[in-house]
């Protein structure tokens, strides 16, 4: 049986409770994507958090009763809650309480399939609960001195304390090592063009990437369906190649310890030579989805990339008038959708084209026996000119600078032999 699950939000006026009634919208989604029931919402008008309850004393009663009244297993929070607030509305409430970070949280421990997407998530996970230890307060602890505080050794709040310390030094090391295998990586593919898939969760990024690549990557109408990164190849035209990349989703207000500890997943925005945003054309939120994937892009160091946009799911989107607007709004992106189809010869179009900007023409002269030379300069670029003489052969071939220039070297290596 599903957990009956109530949230609750603070708006700071009125005419910011419509706003805070679409973030209860998408804590609702994720509610459901971690297995609870939502029975009710409530939002509270309130232009300052309470310090104690964040929310006010007749909010308090009102959770209580409502609580009572529809049998709540857990009440969520909206809003970042303090350890001393969560403590003070479970005391007055009577039922567990979260706050958005932690459903998250939980989420992504739900997702987690990899070794790697494991260590992440619950490095973030103890993070978290080192700050909700650490703000119970020095009442807890008896070594801190002081007549009423002295006592035969460590309290439970300090053995807990040392094991999550001790547990996240040992996933910190896990992850540096992760971080070294992915350089490793990264340098293999350093004369690739790189496109990585950025975007809002559930924004439709595996189902693109399935369609471009004809990959068989696993798509789930759920919120973080992908936690680690998946990279095929796509081949735009004859010997011009790329890879693409999905990428974990964002989020408004993303858990910082997620951000943090999701860092060696991140890195490939970072090493992308082209980011295409993912943005779910049939989204009513779409314009603020858009400005909270921009500012975590802009938090991770990837708000310099080039930046392809993407709205995808255009089949869902039956107000051509809505495409219209959006078309306005965001000039030179391209439309498609990953269900049907429509659209994708024009993103592999403008992708060519991109990608051919920043390749080079090189020219090699080879004697025009060296038949292995000839075939390495086809398979390091696309030879678009091709004359031959008595004894040599020359090729202008368009191409990767590294690739080329690893050509170039592997040639002169050969006919020095």
């Amino acid at each position: 049986m599903a957990w009956r699950i109530l949230l609750c939000g603070v708006a700071t006026s009125s005419r910011a409770r419509w706003s805070k009634a679409d973030s209860l919208e998408e804590l609702a989604a994720l509610t459901a994507t971690a297995g609870g029931d939502v029975v009710e919402r409530l939002i509270q008008v309130r232009p300052k958090l309470d310090p104690a309850t964040l929310v006010g004393r007749g909010m308090v009663e009102n959770l209580h009763s409502t609580c009572r009244r529809h049998h709540i297993d857990l009440l969520i929070l909206d809003e970042e809650l303090t350890p001393t607030q969560q403590r003070n509305l479970e005391d007055q409430v009577r039922v567990r309480v979260i706050d958005r970070a932690a459903l998250i949280l939980d989420i992504f421990a739900l997702h987690a399939r990899t070794s790697e997407a494991k260590i992440q998530v619950e490095l973030a996970q103890l993070e978290y609960r080192r700050t909700r230890l650490t703000g119970f307060g020095v009442e807890m602890s008896r070594l801190g001195g002081g007549i009423g505080t002295r006592g035969p050794g460590e309290t439970k709040l300090e053995v807990d304390r040392r094991k999550i310390e001790q547990r996240i030094a040992a996933l910190r090391k896990d992850l540096k090592k992760i971080d070294r295998e992915r350089a490793v990586q990264r340098e293999r593919r350093s004369d690739m063009f790189k496109l990585v898939l950025a975007g809002y969760t559930n924004a439709g990024k595996s189902t693109l990437l399935n369609r471009m690549t004809r990959a068989d990557v696993k798509v789930s109408d759920q919120l973080f369906a992908t936690l680690d990164p998946n990279t095929k190849p796509l081949s735009l035209a004859r010997n011009v190649s790329v890879l693409v990349t999905d990428t974990v989703g964002f989020i408004r207000n993303l858990p910082t310890q997620l951000v943090a500890s999701f860092r060696s997943t991140l890195s490939e925005v970072l090493d992308a030579s082209l980011v295409l945003h993912v943005v779910d054309a049939s989204d009513e939120q779409v314009d603020r989805k858009i400005d909270a994937v921009n500012d975590t892009l802009g938090a991770i160091g990837a708000g310099d990339k080039p930046v392809l946009m993407v709205f995808t799911k255009v089949d869902r989107v039956f107000d051509d008038a809505v495409v219209k607007r959006m078309k306005r709004s965001y000039a030179r992106s391209v439309f498609v959708s990953g269900q049907t189809g429509e659209g994708i010869d024009e993103l592999r179009a403008e992708l060519l084209r991109r990608v051919e900007k920043e390749m080079v023409t090189r020219t090699f002269t080879v004697p025009v026996h060296r038949y292995d030379l000839v075939s390495l300069l086809h398979d390091a670029g696309r030879v678009v000119k091709e004359q031959a003489t008595r004894d040599k052969v020359k090729l202008s071939v368009i191409g990767f600078r590294p690739a080329l220039a690893r050509a170039r070297t592997r040639v002169s290596a050969a006919l020095k032999a």
